[in-house]
């Protein structure tokens, strides 16, 4: 990376205390979801190593997986590739006071499915067809539907794949798919225009986030939800601790005497 670049992107401090800010208000909104029983769905879309997961991750740090709960749903059984092509999502769809957020969704049909072949071009047209159809019905259903694609440059996706080769921790990340997406990169980008000028409807829009800049575009992005899920803060009781009861005290510490402990290595 050139050094003018590295120099334009975040720094470290100041992504961490707007973060924290951040962070502080989706907990709000996670009230307020919570006592109004709403049901919101969060769609993450991108090419690989834009960042989906960096985002989610940094969206659902300090709030509750029962009210945040991610979805990243792995390739179809034999039995659900018999099912209609939404059942399996919408068998994950929110309750009232849930936020589902799909790490990849039911557009992986026109994405990778379509370019690497795993669907039928009719499979795929008809899907572009019905998708904004079975939108429209979701969100008069009463669900709040946030469709989110993070753009990552051609550049920065190869810095990225390199980065994730030569860390341990991170070849994971890496798989034979995510290799064949690199090297069909226009042929990604033309699925990705056909799909965001057939699925963008009004009732509900695609919102784009650049994200070559990892931090910045996570900032943006939750900044972006939070205006996108209208809430208000929840005044709540003020919470003392209880006095703790004396009944039945005994010396609890000793009863742990000659069992076995986790060696203390730090």
């Amino acid at each position: 990376m050139a050094k003018d670049e590295s120099d334009k992107r975040m720094k470290r401090k100041e992504y961490e205390k707007e973060l924290e800010k951040l962070q502080v208000d989706l907990c709000h909104l996670q009230d307020y979801v919570r006592e109004k029983k709403l049901r919101v769905i969060v769609l993450f879309e991108g090419r690989d190593a834009a960042g989906k997961g960096g985002t989610i991750k940094a969206i659902t740090e300090k709030v509750s997986p029962r009210v945040f709960r991610v979805v990243a749903l792995p390739a179809p059984s034999d039995r659900q590739k018999t099912q209609l092509f939404f059942q399996r999502y919408m068998e994950q769809f929110p309750a009232g006071g849930e936020i589902v957020i799909f790490d990849r969704s039911w557009y992986n049909r026109a994405g990778v499915e379509y370019v690497m072949g795993f669907c039928t071009p009719a499979e795929h047209d008809r899907f572009l067809d019905l998708c904004p159809q079975m939108e429209k019905y979701v969100i008069e259903g009463g669900i709040i539907l946030v469709k989110i694609w993070l753009e990552v440059g051609m550049d920065e996706q190869e810095r990225r794949f390199h980065a994730r080769i030569d860390d341990p921790v991170r070849q994971w990340k890496l798989s034979p798919m995510d290799l064949e997406s690199y090297r069909r990169w226009y042929d990604y980008s033309r699925a990705r225009d056909l799909m965001l000028r057939k699925t963008s409807t009004k009732h509900a829009p695609w919102h784009i986030i650049r994200s070559d800049d990892k931090r910045r575009a996570r900032l943006n992005c939750i900044a972006h939800l939070l205006k996108a899920i209208p809430y208000k803060r929840v005044k709540k009781d003020k919470i003392t601790l209880p006095p703790r009861s004396d009944k039945g005290r005994y010396n609890d510490q000793a009863s742990l005497r000659g069992l076995k402990f986790v060696e203390e290595r730090y």
